[in-house]
């Protein structure tokens, strides 16, 4: 397969990804809309992102929303990769129409037109997330089994009491592990539940009409290229802005809350093991680097690398629809498909920190998006 559309190509993954298939020999179509939101007011004439591919792929600029525009984009091509979607858990719990209609609504439109009109598509990669998970994979010593905690709650967390519980189970015997691809599915955000269901339509559509799937479940990626002007996705971007604009971190919770960080270069070498290798047809992978960093101190090494002090205040504060921990296991992309993360925590935050000091100062638009959150009931 040399001829290869990506859907969001002009993402902050989507284009890192066209210009590494394009370095290795492949003819790449982007299908993008140029959201302001990821590419600022003027997308055409100021987004690095789309300047950095705009002379190397075919662009469309239309949604993924638009029969027309699929039909337009999916001609002479053999393989999609859909990473086209309305991303940030906090803004999807408010927006949900939007992001309903965009991350399923596309999925299914692509679907429909793979299904009952003809084409040459030979496979469909779609882009999942770790949010489709939920909360973390746990195990107890004291009752030798995995547990999969749920939501927790308003008055817990209000009490400063962010830990997750089991019935029956002493929270203190719970240990966090990794998150492996057979684990429980269950989302705690709108955005989740739209990634899980954009996976579990490719993979059932596609095994009905010949067509092979594979499915990638992104950790929180970042990386040289991110949006530093989106304030909805991102912590590192989000705290980035506040530090070079010299204001106050807030960090949720206790700070203790952990994720799964992973680099733009490891994400990529990912998706394209899935568009090469047999071996990934049919198979969900997670994409990560298998290893946990807690928020503060990823605030901790921004700040370091930058050198600018700013006060932190663990403020307590937290989102409903957060959760608490989570990252993956990855043996199964190592196995399958030979995938080894190259980038260390350490080595990937210094790249992106040596970037952002390249870049031009965003505004930050933190505080707006916090009181949306707080007009909807959202923010504690």
């Amino acid at each position: 397969m040399k001829n290869i559309l990506i859907s969001g190509g002009a993402g902050f993954i989507g284009s890192n990804l066209a210009l590494k298939l394009v370095e290795k020999g492949y003819s790449v179509t982007v299908l993008d809309n140029l959201s302001k939101q990821i590419h600022g007011e003027s997308p055409e004439l100021s987004s690095p992102l789309y300047w950095a591919i705009k002379n190397k792929v075919r662009f469309i600029k239309g949604s993924v929303t638009c029969p027309e525009d699929w039909r337009k984009a999916l001609d002479g091509q053999e393989c999609v990769v859909h990473l086209a979607a309305e991303t940030g858990t906090g803004q999807s719990m408010y927006e949900i129409k939007k992001y309903v209609d965009t991350n399923i609504g596309g999925t299914a439109l692509l679907l429909d037109i793979l299904t009952n009109e003809k084409n040459t598509i030979k496979k469909v990669i779609v882009a999942e997330s770790r949010a489709i998970y939920g909360e973390g994979r746990y195990y107890s010593k004291e009752s030798n089994q995995y547990y999969y905690p749920g939501e927790r709650t308003d008055v817990d967390m209000s009490n400063g009491d962010f830990e997750v519980k089991v019935n029956g189970i002493n929270s203190s015997s719970l240990q966090l592990v990794s998150t492996t691809e057979d684990s429980l599915i269950h989302p705690t955000s709108v955005y989740g539940i739209t990634k899980q269901v954009q996976g579990q339509l490719v993979h059932l559509i596609c095994s009905k009409i010949g067509k092979q799937s594979v499915s990638f479940r992104y950790q929180n990626v970042y990386g040289p290229g991110q949006s530093l002007s989106n304030p909805y996705t991102g912590i590192l971007s989000i705290f980035s802005t506040r530090i070079k604009n010299g204001h106050e971190i807030n960090i949720f919770e206790d700070g203790k809350e952990s994720r799964d960080f992973v680099y733009i270069e490891d994400v990529v070498d990912a998706t394209i093991l899935g568009i090469e290798k047999d071996e990934a047809n049919g198979h969900a992978f997670n994409v990560g680097s298998g290893v946990p960093i807690d928020v503060l101190t990823v605030a901790q090494s921004l700040i370091k690398q930058y050198g600018i002090q700013v006060p932190i205040r663990i403020s307590g504060n937290f989102r409903l629809g957060d959760i608490r921990h989570n990252y993956a296991d990855i043996s199964l992309a190592q196995r399958l498909l030979g995938y080894a993360p190259k980038w260390t925590f350490d080595a990937g935050i210094k790249e992106f920190c040596d970037w952002v000091n390249k870049q031009e100062l965003q505004k930050d638009k933190y505080e707006e998006s916090i009181f949306e959150m707080k007009e909807k009931g959202l923010y504690k």
